[in-house]
């Protein structure tokens, strides 16, 4: 059989490139697509080879030709090829943020025309790794156009089942988003898109905060265990302490279980300190539970700030200071940067951080503090 020549087989290629990225919005109708000599400068083919291609693309209804103006992205263009994504969220109903994300997700614009959609463990019992993995291979096997994926965290073997995970969506060659955290400890970017918010940088500000209200002795706590997020909310909390010429004390830096009254005794009793950073609004609130257990009042015996500012934390016996995730915008971001994904496989990986807000209440004291 006569191969065909490999001209033909560049203009598919072209026209599928195209017609994906028309597909996921890269422009929208009504658009000027890019002139064919911009084509042909982007895939490196000759001019007759890029103008089969749109030529096929407007066969298709995708796009017209307007004499002498260009080629435009159809108003109707149809919408048939639609996208299935998976959801592969292990911490979804304990980690209180990503409830809003998925919504920030569905309540795109650009999720019209999609489809988002959770897996289920096909047995009970299993661990929350299993079960992971389990959603991974249902995926797999849909052949779903990508993944949405918060890393497993606060097991000893998370990391481990992160990167095997990736690994399989990588040969499925199924784009993958990551959710608030990446596949790799920190500081280790990885090689995949991350959505969320400046980690370090959020560290930095809230402990900056209690700083700024004349706190010298502050402790960091974090649960066991925990994702690359509570490494790098550490690392600003560092940074903050230099930046203000505050001595840093190791034996402030905690990693334990905030629910063992035992361990959080111990934690004041060695520490002293004047202020507590939590790494997250959850790890607060139970230090916040533990800590009226042995009668230590908030903030007049210690100062707390938590971040992620979730939908509980002002409804705490003490309202809780913390730092406000836009978890809305970014699940809006998410399925943005997926879309992207889908539409340009060969795009360097992108991290991108949403701006948190500082939300000043009762438990850092900073109404004492100004009286």
């Amino acid at each position: 059989m006569k191969r065909p020549p490999q001209r033909s087989v560049k203009h598919r290629e072209i026209y599928s490139s195209l017609r994906r990225e028309i597909q996921a919005g890269t422009w929208k109708p009504g658009a000027r697509l890019p002139s064919e000599a911009d084509l042909v400068s982007r895939f490196g083919v000759s001019r007759i080879t890029v103008s089969r291609a749109v030529r096929d693309l407007q066969q298709a209804g995708l796009v017209e030709r307007r004499a002498g103006a260009g080629t435009f992205i159809k108003g109707d263009a149809p919408s048939t090829d639609a996208l299935t994504f998976g959801l592969l969220i292990p911490d979804f109903g304990e980690t209180e943020i990503f409830e809003p994300i998925c919504h920030g997700m569905m309540a795109s614009p650009r999720a019209r025309d999609h489809a988002l959609i959770w897996g289920s463990a096909s047995a009970t019992g299993v661990s929350k790794e299993e079960a992971a993995w389990q959603l991974c291979r249902q995926y797999i096997d849909r052949r779903v156009a990508g993944v949405f994926f918060a890393p497993l965290e606060q097991t000893p073997d998370a990391d481990e089942w992160n990167q095997r995970i990736g690994r399989a969506l990588d040969e499925a060659r199924i784009p993958l988003v990551l959710l608030d955290r990446t596949l790799r400890p920190y500081p280790d970017p990885g090689r995949h898109d991350v959505v969320g918010i400046d980690n370090r940088r959020a560290g930095f500000v809230i402990t900056d905060h209690v700083i700024k209200l004349g706190c010298q002795r502050i402790a960091f706590v974090g649960a066991l265990h925990a994702a690359a997020t509570v490494d790098a909310r550490e690392a600003g909390y560092r940074e903050a302490l230099f930046e203000a010429s505050v001595p840093f004390d190791a034996g402030l830096v905690h990693r334990l279980n905030v629910d063992d009254a035992d361990e959080v005794a111990a934690l004041m009793t060695s520490s002293r300190p004047e202020a507590i950073v939590c790494a997250n609004d959850r790890t607060a609130a139970r230090m916040m539970t533990t800590l009226r257990r042995l009668d230590r009042r908030i903030p007049q015996d210690v100062r707390l700030v938590g971040i992620d500012d979730v939908d509980y934390a002002r409804l705490l016996p003490v309202p809780l200071t913390t730092l406000r995730q836009p978890t809305h915008q970014i699940g809006d971001t998410a399925l943005s940067i997926m879309l992207e994904r889908v539409a340009r496989r060969d795009l360097v990986p992108r991290h991108v951080y949403l701006q948190a807000k500082l939300v000043v209440r009762a438990s850092c004291g900073a109404q004492a503090s100004a009286r």
